[in-house]
């Protein structure tokens, strides 16, 4: 195999945006980094990113005023990757190193034969201290249902295009199937999570509400508290800029107090209703 590409599409993503990327730069050849019109602090962040990785990110800016231009987006990205797999990495994700580096010896060992990879996803919510519980997955892939996400893809499949409207875009061939659904001999499990922030505040006070159907993925939810000696993603214990936001912030009592109330609601509803992947 040869080159590996990530994408990296954010708008307002300040909070975890310099993690994310950090935690996975050092193992991919490039990293298209995007913005669609962010107006928080993720500017700044990108701009102190690509001046500490000149030679591996690809910075560009796109307007998007719509849902359906999300995806009209990320399949420019795609037009303009030239590696033989890439990546997706969004601005709430965080790679472990063991993680991201299973992934990548994947790709490289078996990339030929393969399609697509699968990883589990850890979800939070609350803070980083609560973890989501796993009746609350959603995504059904080749049979596999959970916490799980599609995140490497041959950029080799015929006619490979982004699909979809946001909130439940994904990866097609030239006929319009779902990668996924194409052929599940293609599609390889394996265990290599990454901790996915996606339920927690994303920016500042306010700004979360200016990004497309982001006020859907806030979750007032009492989860599980990680234990003790919990092992986190390596990459929060670095140094970082003075305008990235610690990571170690606890939900407030406003919250706590509103997630009292909903967890419960929220239990049932995952009883009597499964509910449809994406948002």
């Amino acid at each position: 195999m040869n080159e590996i590409w990530a994408h990296c599409l954010v708008k307002n993503e300040a909070r975890w945006l310099w993690y994310s990327v950090t935690s996975v730069i050092d193992h991919v050849d490039k990293l298209l980094l995007w913005d669609t019109g962010s107006t928080d602090n993720t500017l700044a962040i990108i701009e102190k990113l690509n001046k500490k990785y000149p030679d591996k990110i690809i910075f560009e800016q796109r307007k998007q005023k719509t849902a359906d231009e999300f995806t009209q987006v990320r399949q420019e990205m795609l037009t303009k990757t030239k590696s033989d797999w890439f990546l997706v990495v969004d601005g709430d994700e965080v790679w472990w190193q063991d993680s991201i580096k299973k992934l990548i010896s994947e790709i490289k060992k078996n990339g030929d034969n393969l399609e697509s990879i699968v990883v589990p996803t850890v979800n939070l919510v609350g803070d980083i201290f609560h973890l989501q519980p796993a009746s609350a997955g959603k995504y059904n892939i080749a049979g596999r249902f959970g916490h799980f996400n599609l995140r490497a893809v041959n950029r080799k499949i015929p006619g490979l295009q982004a699909l979809g409207p946001h909130g439940k875009m994904g990866w097609a061939d030239d006929t319009g199937k779902m990668i996924q659904d194409r052929s599940e001999e293609k599609i390889k499990f394996i265990k290599a999570p990454y901790l996915h922030l996606t339920n927690l505040r994303r920016s500042e006070e306010g700004k979360d509400a200016e990004v497309t159907k982001r006020k859907k993925k806030l979750r007032y939810e009492l989860g599980t508290s990680v234990s003790p000696d919990y092992y986190y993603p390596e990459v929060f214990f670095r140094p970082r800029p003075s305008i990235v936001e610690s990571p170690w912030v606890t939900m407030g009592c406003f919250f706590r107090f509103r997630a009292f109330f909903e967890t419960p609601l929220r239990k049932i509803k995952r009883m009597v209703w499964k509910g449809g992947v994406g948002y």
